[in-house]
């Protein structure tokens, strides 16, 4: 019997980071962890490896390679049982490695991390939800998602208080070629397609300016597990691309409001029995703990 697998696709830029199996929910016959570029072969996306390895393959958690992508490009994360029937819930964390920004106290003093937090009260989304309409949802609330899932045609984000030098942008991929899909939105703007019964299969969002701020995503796609992803720019969709998405929950984490700890099993996915859970985390000055 072949064994189980799941895969999910991660948008890097160019950079160096590292992929660190974090935990899986069959500690005694954890699933093992392949990276590698998507599409490949990529000569743009390469491996750093142990001398005693030769392929970028990680056998159980706390484990670890490093990535080096010399241009914007994608990763596939892919999670094989152990054997056939074994689980494949694992999580992944990748996160940038940097040697920091060679600029003057004053340039750090005006350009850096901002000293309060963003009010984020008035940001809001607007999808459009297949036999509802549009929906409206606040910041970190499900729109349709795992308990009551839906297919999504189309979202819209606002935000009246936005920062100043804050600029987001997002776009969505329909199942079926439509006008404006795959374009990059801003702030306002309806991305997908209304009445139509064409469900979004992939979202991009992206944000720039603010250094304080990242997304934190959850989305869940027909059939397959929820994801959980973090970080300035994410792009989401199920295992074949074609996968309707049912259900998405979008906030922005203030890195300069320090959250404490929170709990949570490393087995289990939102509205789902196991999955990959994968997450991209941008370098703080101070070690968070997630789960």
């Amino acid at each position: 019997m072949e064994r189980t697998r799941q895969q999910q696709t991660v948008a890097i830029n160019r950079g160096l980071f590292l992929v660190r199996y974090a935990a899986a929910e069959d500690a005694a016959r954890p699933p093992l962890v392949r990276v590698s570029p998507d599409p490949a072969p990529n000569k743009d996306i390469g491996f750093l490896l142990h001398p005693d390895h030769s392929e970028p393959v990680l056998w159980q958690p706390e484990t670890c390679l490093v990535v080096r992508a010399l241009a914007p490009g994608k990763l596939a994360v892919e999670v094989v049982a152990a054997q056939a029937g074994g689980s494949t819930a694992a999580t992944v964390r990748i996160e940038p490695l940097t040697q920091g920004d060679p600029t003057s106290p004053l340039a750090q003093s005006k350009g850096g991390r901002r000293s309060s937090p963003v009010d984020v009260k008035s940001f809001r989304i607007l999808g459009h939800v297949t036999g509802l309409g549009d929906q409206f949802v606040n910041a970190n609330e499900w729109l349709a998602g795992p308990s009551a899932p839906s297919r999504i045609e189309g979202i819209a984000i606002d935000w009246p208080d936005k920062p100043g030098d804050l600029e987001i942008r997002y776009a969505v991929k329909t199942a079926t070629p439509q006008p404006g899909s795959g374009r990059a939105m801003g702030l306002g703007s309806f991305a997908g397609t209304r009445g139509k019964a064409m469900p979004i299969v992939g979202v991009m969002l992206e944000m720039s300016g603010d250094t304080s701020l990242q997304f934190e995503v959850e989305a869940v796609f027909l059939g397959a597990p929820a994801m959980r992803l973090i970080g300035r720019r994410v792009v989401a969709s199920g295992p074949t691309g074609r996968e309707p998405l049912v259900g998405l929950r979008l906030g922005l984490e203030n890195g300069a409001a320090k959250r404490p700890p929170t709990k949570t099993s490393a087995s289990k996915s939102v509205g789902s029995p196991g999955g990959v859970r994968v997450f991209r985390n941008r370098p703080k000055p101070t070690q968070r703990v997630t789960a």
